[in-house]
């Protein structure tokens, strides 16, 4: 286990000796942090999951995109099959290109958990929706029926729906202080009422909160 389960690894070497009169041994590992000294793991805030059920291979993705510039080399390193040339040569890089290292860490390590296909549409969305200011198909969907937008749905209510707040009070602090984005355009009125008006060509509204965090509404 991680080296912060010291004392329960010994606890465990302990019981198996008074009751299967065992010897077992315990192995403990360095923990994973950042640069920061901020521990990676289940408890930190904003972990990370395996599962795509949990975190889509899209957020995964972005999660390894988002690395400080000073983790990048190491990361490479330990999260990828990159060779040591290779990540020397991305590590040394500077300035903005320091970004290039990133996409190719966020790909490469979303490709071993995920597998390449999935890694590599998710940079592609990536690319569309922050380089060519798209809005990508790959990002986070959810569907709303068409009722719903019949009768107009207020835009912290669609945000909560959209996952992007936990509550409708959450919502309305993302859009007094500015964060909130309706098919990139600021909201700027919580009492919004978002309608079928809204959809695109496809019937789909584009939600955002801050530079990272999007998803469709597809009307179904």
């Amino acid at each position: 286990g991680g080296s912060d389960q010291w004392g329960n690894i010994v606890n465990g070497v302990e019981l198996t000796r008074r009751v299967d009169s065992a010897q077992v041994f315990g192995l403990t590992a360095p923990l994973i942090t950042t640069a920061s000294g901020a521990k990676m793991g289940k408890t930190a805030d904003g972990a990370i999951w395996l599962n795509a059920d949990r975190v889509t291979p899209y957020d995964y993705w972005q999660f390894w995109r988002n690395t400080a510039d000073a983790d990048v080399g190491r990361f490479l390193r330990l999260f990828t099959d990159l060779t040591l040339e290779e990540t020397k040569r991305l590590e040394a890089l500077q300035d903005a290109e320091i970004n290039d290292a990133k996409k190719i860490l966020a790909t490469e390590a979303t490709a071993m958990c995920h597998g390449r296909t999935a890694a590599e549409e998710a940079a592609n969305t990536s690319a569309e929706t922050f380089e060519k200011g798209q809005s990508a198909g790959g990002l986070p969907t959810v569907t709303i029926a068409e009722s719903d937008l019949e009768q107009g749905i207020s835009a912290n209510n669609i945000l909560n729906f959209a996952g992007l707040a936990s509550s409708n009070s959450e919502a309305r602090r993302h859009i007094r202080g500015g964060g909130a984005r309706l098919n990139d355009e600021k909201i700027i009125d919580e009492n919004f009422v978002v309608t079928l008006a809204n959809t695109n060509a496809d019937g789909v509204i584009k939600l955002s909160l801050g530079k990272k965090r999007h998803v469709l509404v597809r009307v179904g």
